[in-house]
């Protein structure tokens, strides 16, 4: 398994101010429950978020974007057509986009998730039981937002979905991990409150979407995006009385955040 020092630690440990500098435009269509909390975690790590969503414009606005976030949290028939429009457009401008398949065990949004796999995403980066259902093809049962097991369980099924899609797959636990088919990265961190407040991991999923779009990266972004959330998790938590006041100074953290932090076994 790979660490955080196989990287050219300097590129990471910028990439929160290249964010601040570069104001990527991310263009999110994503779960009616998280918009609100996904823009001002945008505009808190500095990027510029943008929530459209006509399937009339989508295609058109994606294209102009600098990346795009593809969340199947509340999908239904009209949205995944908004969906496919817009991949189409970031692809054919050469964007890159997340795929976050929320809850993919379900029939319809599996359908979809596996339709919007072949259309090639830069990351898809779920929970380990999103993972692993997107791997099986549903065979394996999601609790969506609610993971079944640790994110270490789903390391082959991510494996096995990176090869498959020619992407990076990141998973989402107590440890995540970044995976391309040959590397296997940890990332330790965060706090239990990350999980007590609604929106962060579709959040995380616009910031990678922000990281990526200044790395062109996709591996280095995902990764950056993570560190970033566990750091500012961290840090949050230790001023924080409850998920509530969590989730105010979480915003803060990332607000303030201008470099990553050196992990163990990292080269400077």
């Amino acid at each position: 398994m790979a660490d955080i020092s196989d990287f050219d630690y300097g590129k990471l440990r910028d990439l929160p101010a290249r964010v601040r500098a570069m104001s990527p435009l991310v263009h999110c269509l994503t779960n009616l429950v998280v918009s609100n909390f996904t823009a001002n975690v945008l505009l808190a790590v500095g990027a510029s978020p943008a929530m459209v969503v006509a399937p009339e414009e989508t295609g058109e606005f994606a294209a102009i974007a600098d990346a795009l976030l593809i969340n199947l949290g509340t999908i239904d028939a009209q949205q995944l057509l908004a969906m496919r429009f817009a991949v189409a457009g970031a692809n054919q401008a050469g964007k890159p986009w997340i795929l976050d398949p929320i809850t993919a065990g379900l029939s319809f949004r599996m359908n979809a998730a596996r339709q919007l796999l072949a259309l090639s995403p830069a990351v898809i980066r779920g929970n380990a039981s999103e993972i692993g259902a997107l791997a099986s093809g549903g065979q394996t049962k999601s609790r969506g937002v609610d993971s079944l097991g640790p994110a270490e369980e789903a390391l082959e099924a991510a494996q096995a979905l990176a090869l498959e899609g020619r992407t990076v797959v990141a998973v989402s636990g107590e440890t995540d991990y970044v995976v391309d088919g040959a590397r296997t990265l940890a990332i330790p961190g965060g706090h239990v409150l990350m999980t007590q407040v609604t929106g962060v991991g579709c959040a995380l999923n616009a910031v990678i979407a922000a990281y990526v779009a200044v790395t062109r990266d996709p591996f280095l972004g995902a990764a950056g995006a993570l560190l970033a959330f566990a750091t500012a998790g961290e840090a949050a938590a230790k001023n924080a009385a409850g998920p509530g006041s969590f989730a105010v100074d979480f915003l803060d953290q990332l607000s303030q955040l201008e470099t990553l932090p050196l992990l163990h076994g990292a080269a400077a």
